[in-house]
């Protein structure tokens, strides 16, 4: 009786050795390698800014819950509902202030990443759209924490019924206010966005004016829905995303007429 081995690798003909290179030496196996060291250098950059934030935690929280603390009565204070979440929630907000501070890495490291794709005469444009995409970001979040935020806060302190006292939960404070920071943050790169579909060929800044009515309508529709349920905050969403649009469908009219310019004298 003889015996078969049963750990003897398969026998690979010359073809399928071939094919197995190729699929190694792949672009896609290359674009895929690159986004990994991408990723984990923006990972890496998040995280030593965390680490250099992380003794800092109280004092940013503080910092953050000003805006509730200069609203509440003078014998209400912030609470916490769970043993953990005075040590968690400073946590979660210095993670989050992390990855604010390094988002022009980040970006930069989409940039990297994309830019050997793209023409030159592509770079020449992207190069601004990527900065404005950073100041907009920036701009949005803070109109959110020294505007919105104050706004909102008075506005659910005032109309609560006179037997109940505000104490927050400082968990449910902090993930109130970082959802308004996001959507707020989101809202102003409404320009770059238009931009970017009118540069695209998706639509035309023709037909994003004859459907002008029906954009505004939409501002305040999507403001009703991503913002708490008051006026004052969708007010405060919807007028900025309006005048957002008209920016951004200036700017496209500029550079498509630009464009075309550039193409007769060419």
């Amino acid at each position: 009786m003889t015996n078969t081995p049963q750990d003897t690798p398969p026998i690979l003909s010359k073809d399928e050795i071939e094919a197995d290179d190729s699929l190694a030496n792949s672009p896609i196996i290359d674009h895929l390698v690159e986004l990994r060291r991408r990723l984990v250098k923006v990972f890496a950059g998040v995280l030593v800014i965390f680490l250099a934030l992380i003794g800092f935690s109280r004092q940013l929280y503080d910092f953050f819950s000003d805006p509730l603390v200069a609203q509440l009565p003078a014998n209400a204070s912030m609470i916490a509902t769970d043993v953990t979440t005075p040590f968690m929630a400073p946590l979660r907000l210095t993670l989050f202030v992390a990855a604010f501070i390094a988002m022009p890495y980040i970006l930069y490291q989409v940039w990297a990443f994309v830019a050997p794709g793209l023409y030159k005469k592509e770079k020449k444009i992207a190069i601004p759209i990527l900065l404005a995409s950073v100041v907009l970001f920036y701009a949005g979040v803070a109109f959110a924490y020294f505007i919105v935020l104050q706004g909102v806060l008075k506005f659910f302190i005032v109309f609560s019924p006179e037997n109940v006292l505000p104490m927050t939960d400082i968990n449910s404070y902090l993930s109130f206010a970082m959802k308004l920071f996001l959507v707020f943050g989101a809202t102003f790169e409404i320009p770059v966005v238009t931009l970017l579909l009118v540069l695209a060929g998706v639509v035309s800044t023709e037909a994003l004016e004859d459907k002008r009515r029906y954009i505004i309508v939409g501002c305040f529709a999507v403001a009703a829905i991503v913002t708490p349920p008051d006026g004052v905050s969708m007010l405060m969403l919807a007028i900025p995303m309006w005048l957002l649009f008209e920016l951004g469908l200036v700017l496209a009219k500029v550079l498509v007429k630009e464009k075309q310019t550039n193409a007769v004298v060419g």
